[in-house]
């Protein structure tokens, strides 16, 4: 992580340092190869090399290589020998932003600094290198050079995280405040009522003219800005004096005011309720924000970790556990988690158009939040709760550039660290460690490997192992879901036990299945599935008379029964609602495909629904009402959070090993050698499936025999809920409880939770030395509370629990 240092040696006035942990020094080609992108010599000019001095040769090598390992800008700032200028030394990669150079002038100008020279360099591995020379601008009432070359590198990067507005040609900070503010505002004012839209024509993001707009409002978001500063901006012995508010000048003017006086001044002086609703979500967004990055010199994009307690009941009546907001120049995204130990997917929401942009903008946080529940109710019987976290790139956005820097900037917050020199660091009111767990999603399959790697090199030498699962099983150790099928074991358990339970024969079933190849679910098309190809790679020879592909860019579509397909788009998102089929096994699709609006689809004339058994593969595909509506109508509905959680064990257990195996361990153990796994490996895949197996038949059974208890009085759907939330009100009861203390019933469960190739491996009592005592607690709590449900059901007793617990020891 880059560092601003202050060191009082000859010439080097501060300088922002590169602080990133190394890997292991190997002579590998790729090493090679970087250092041959980095080596000054071989990417000038000759011009350049011939009129440089040794000393500016030095110093852009330097940057040069720091830039290397940075999205961002690098920076270092020098003493001009004889004389109160100041040298700042610039470097970026080509492409990472567009105004970030031009930016800059307004943002030394507005420190009443004047450029007395520039130099630009362009090197031919895509690195821009500039010195800028600033003086103090003469007669100005600006604060000490020393000062304002603070505030200009500590805000520098502000210019790269956010996208080129209005609000920012001055009094940057505040501005970017306020576009913080706005953006929070846009997603969470009033989203009950119709003061949305009224928002919506106060703040539109696309019109330079609405700037006049929140200048009306500029004194009240001023002394928002003051009360955030207040709390967020972190002390520095060499800017006690120095809050980076409006200017230096006016900062004595400005009084700080208690939320509630701030409250009713913003109160009595705004013209309407719907400006006091923008105004108060600023408010809302300072209270509830426990940390960011916001103030960090080397950041790549702005993250906030928010308390969710603002969140209104009557939307979210699940109060997730902990929230991220992350703020781009290219984008903007969530982190919902419902427990402190939990786990739960990336997902980059694309956008065709500008008004998919706008629809996903307006639904990203509610999809973020349900997916989040979802999870919690899938991850049931495993250690982590449900998380999720969302991405919406800005149309034109690069997925993968968005991605790193969402990632970058939440580990800002997982790994604060000190400024050397002068004691600064981020303000943490959340006060405890935190450790997320990533997984991949739908965009972000090829990028858990970048992510963990990453991680690492920032610093986070003892889970980083863990950071990430789905990660690549040759060279990081990861358990790939497609490979192996995870997620699809945990669905083929209900499809079997409904075949049992009801003595139907597979071969005399039909069945409709939707999912593409490029995953483990609804990979039939074996050829495009192990090389993680689309459909659009389909051989259409393969075809039948009957069969017919048609691409989702197409239109016109001509079909072997005469219909023509209009859209290929529309026609793949409504074609579950086109077969008939005894059974419906949904792989893939959008959220809410199957909803209240298009039930009456899924039934002919006569009222008899199109599929006789639905097995919901993928997340949310039908609507609760929707579910609850099939099942009134006779349909045998088993729904997405009890039948989609193999993937969901296999990454539990993938994490489970980064936490319990040393550096050393995981990478002879875990990494392929020379291509192949190891014995270890393997055994562990197998361990792997065979609890998702367990799990799933287990909870299977255990609906069934509620629902046949109950003469089919309550629903499935219903059932499931209650199961999972039960599962889960007993996991935390558990986890707070002194069961865990009781050391034979403890060793008891975790030789059962681990699986058996990693105990016999490592021993018990190491991994339990190594494990974090709250992942311990969730794992024994996890283990007892779903073994004790699935075994004696949803309404068990406390004499049930009694008998149960017994026999935890043995």
């Amino acid at each position: 992580m880059a560092r601003l240092l202050f060191i009082p040696v000859h010439r080097y006035y501060y300088v922002l340092l590169r602080a990133m942990a190394l890997r292991a020094s190997r002579d590998t080609p790729a090493t090679k190869d970087a250092e041959r992108r980095t080596n000054i010599n071989s990417v000038s000019d000759k011009g350049f090399l011939e009129k440089a001095s040794e000393n500016t040769l030095e110093i852009y090598q330097k940057i040069m290589r720091s830039v290397e390992q940075r999205y961002g800008p690098v920076m270092e700032a020098f003493e001009v020998e004889g004389s109160r200028e100041r040298r700042i030394v610039i470097g970026n990669k080509m492409g990472g932003t567009t105004t970030f150079f031009s930016a800059l002038s307004n943002l030394y100008h507005f420190y009443s600094l004047d450029s007395a020279r520039k130099c630009v360099e362009q090197f031919s591995n895509g690195v821009t290198i500039i010195s800028l020379y600033l003086n103090p601008v003469p007669n100005s009432h600006a604060p000490p050079i020393e000062h304002s070359i603070f505030q200009v590198m500590k805000e520098a990067s502000l210019l790269y995280c956010l996208p080129e507005n209005p609000f920012f040609s001055s009094q940057r900070l505040q501005a970017t405040y306020t576009h913080c503010g706005w953006i929070f505002a846009q997603h969470f004012c009033n989203r009950l009522g119709p003061a949305y839209l009224q928002l919506k024509n106060v703040l539109d993001e696309n019109n330079p003219a609405h700037a006049e707009v929140l200048n009306e409002y500029q004194k009240e978001i001023r002394l928002l800005y003051v009360n955030f500063t207040m709390v967020h901006y972190p002390a520095s012995d060499h800017t006690t004096e120095l809050m980076p508010t409006l200017s230096y000048q006016r900062l004595q003017t400005i009084q700080p005011l208690s939320d509630e006086k701030l409250y009713d001044k913003i109160r009595r002086t705004v013209p309407n309720k719907h400006s006091l609703q923008v105004l108060e979500s600023f408010l809302i967004f300072n209270k509830h924000i426990l940390k960011t990055n916001f103030y960090q010199p080397t950041k790549v994009a702005l993250s906030f970790r928010l308390d969710p307690g603002f969140l209104p009941e009557v939307e979210h009546p699940k109060k997730p556990f902990a929230m991220f907001f992350v703020i781009g120049n290219e984008f903007r995204g969530f982190h919902i988690r419902f427990r402190d130990v939990a786990r739960g997917g990336i997902r980059i929401v694309m956008s065709r158009n500008k008004e998919m942009y706008l629809i996903n903008q307006r639904m990203l946080f509610d999809e973020n939040y349900n997916l989040a529940s979802t999870q919690s109710l899938k991850n049931k019987d495993i250690p982590e709760g449900g998380a999720k976290g969302t991405i919406l790139p800005s149309i034109g956005a690069t997925p993968r550039l968005c991605f790193e820097k969402y990632v970058d900037a939440i580990v800002d917050l997982l790994i604060p660290g000190k400024t050397p020199g002068i004691k600064e660091t981020l303000v943490d009111l959340y006060e405890k460690p935190e450790l997320l767990f990533f997984g991949l999603d739908e965009g972000t399959a090829d990028m858990m490997d970048w992510a963990a790697l990453h991680a690492r090199d920032r610093g986070a030498e003892t889970w980083w192992k863990s950071f990430t699962t789905g990660k690549s099983a040759e060279t990081l150790g990861g358990v790939p879901h497609d490979t192996y099928g995870m997620t699809s074991l945990s669905i083929r358990q209900y499809v079997l036990g409904i075949y049992k339970q009801l003595g139907l024969k597979e071969k005399e079933i039909t069945k409709v299945q939707t999912g593409g190849p490029d995953g483990d679910l609804g990979s039939k098309l074996v050829r495009l599935a192990k090389k993680c190809l689309t459909m659009a790679n389909f051989d259409r020879t393969k075809l039948s008379k009957d069969g017919y592909l048609v691409k989702v860019e197409e239109q016109d579509v001509k079909l072997p029964s005469g219909e023509i397909v209009l859209d290929g788009t529309d026609f793949r998102n409504g074609a579950h609602l086109r077969f008939k089929a005894d059974l419906f096994v949904p792989c893939g699709g959008r959220p809410e495909a199957v909803n209240i609006s298009n039930m009456a689809a899924l039934f002919d004339s006569e009222g008899k629904p199109h599929f006789k058994y639905i097995v919901e593969g993928a997340n949310l595909f039908l609507t609760q009402q929707a579910r609850l509506f099939l099942e009134k109508r006779k349909v045998v509905v088993f729904k997405d959070s009890s039948t989609n959680k193999g993937g969901v064990t296999s990454s539990c257990l993938e994490v489970l090993a980064g936490l319990a195996l040393s550096t050393q361990e995981y990478v002879d153990l875990m990494i392929f050698k020379n291509g192949k796994p190891s014995e270890f490996y393997q055994s562990y895949v197998k361990d792997i499936q065979e609890k998702i197996t367990e799990n799933a038949a287990a909870e299977f059974h255990c609906l069934w025999k509620e629902h046949t208890r109950l003469q089919g009085a309550k629903p499935r759907t219903t059932i499931s809920d209650e199961l999972s939330s039960t599962l889960n009100n007993l996991q935390a009861e558990l986890e707070s409880s002194d069961l865990f203390e009781d050391v034979p019933s403890r060793n008891g469960v975790m030789r059962r939770a681990i699986p058996k190739t990693l105990v016999e491996k490592i021993g018990l009592e190491t991994l339990l030395k190594r494990l974090l005592e709250a992942y311990q607690r969730a794992l024994f709590s996890s283990w007892v509370a779903s073994h004790f449900l699935y075994k004696y059901g949803v309404n068990a007793s406390s004499v049930d629990f009694f008998h149960f617990a017994r026999d935890l020891s043995k």
